[in-house]
């Protein structure tokens, strides 16, 4: 079966489509079939990899909007076994255009279930905002991965993402379940960042991952190269820990489903 997780924070500037892009780019390259989808308008998924959002023909946008297959509006990476459903700006309107459509909050599961048997991972980078997109990306997954910020306003917004979630499984994606959260951007030099992970663990427990992504120059410096960490900086410590992160993350046994075979 394949596993679908979509990454969400309601806060902006996390490291959400760093997290993203990584723990695509490691799946990919420990072998499993991987597609990421840019379901934000900013495009900065998609900016990662290197392609430019205003030359698109086809993006998310069509997908949600129009119905267009996957299939035609994804795009190969440079990293082998990755492919990516790209996004821009165009995206933002697809907020209005969904809403008086019929099952408008299931049009990326629906787009999905045409692919899925082409993929082992589908990971979705959601928007920072809890709008017919992210409704969308919640419905459509069976897990969350929510990355946390090691500052003073980590906890802001979490409870609310945590209780739409709650929202989410109870009308529309009964399986959806919150199994990972990452703490990113820690600085070993505060006593606040130290102050960030204890809470956060005591809090969510065993959904905290084990390792934490560092604050890091080499991961603000990737996305100008339009590459992921793992080929601009392989050594590089954020590198390093998003590995540790992705296979926490493949071990993990998903609740209530089978894990994906490795494609040969």
């Amino acid at each position: 079966m394949t596993r679908v997780l979509a990454i969400a924070n309601q806060k902006g500037g996390v490291g959400k489509t760093t997290t993203a892009i990584s723990v695509a780019t490691n799946i990919a390259l420990a072998g499993w079939r991987t597609l990421l989808i840019d379901a934000d308008p900013q495009g900065n998924a998609t900016t990662g990899f290197g392609i430019n959002p205003r030359t698109l023909e086809s993006s998310t946008y069509n997908v949600l909007v129009q119905q267009l297959p996957i299939s035609a509006a994804r795009v190969p990476t440079e990293v082998d076994g990755l492919d990516l459903l790209p996004s821009n700006l165009d995206l933002a309107g697809a907020e209005v255009e969904l809403v008086p459509m019929f099952s408008r909050e299931l049009r990326l599961r629906s787009a999905i279930s045409l692919v899925a048997n082409e993929y082992d991972y589908v990971l979705i980078d959601c928007p920072p905002s809890l709008g017919m997109v992210t409704v969308n990306s919640l419905a459509a997954a069976r897990e969350v991965l929510i990355p946390v910020q090691c500052e003073y306003y980590a906890l802001e917004g979490l409870g609310q993402l945590l209780s739409n979630v709650d929202l989410i499984r109870q009308n529309l994606n009964p399986d959806l379940e919150v199994t990972s959260i990452v703490l990113v951007m820690y600085d070993a030099r505060t006593r606040l960042a130290e102050q960030v992970v204890s809470e956060v663990r005591s809090h969510f427990g065993d959904m905290v991952r084990t390792t934490v992504v560092p604050r890091s120059v080499r991961l603000s410096e990737a996305p100008s190269y339009g590459q992921p960490i793992e080929l601009y900086d392989p050594a590089s410590r954020g590198a390093v820990a998003y590995r540790e992160v992705t296979k926490e993350i493949l071990d993990q046994q998903a609740p209530g489903m089978s894990m994906p075979e490795r494609s040969p």
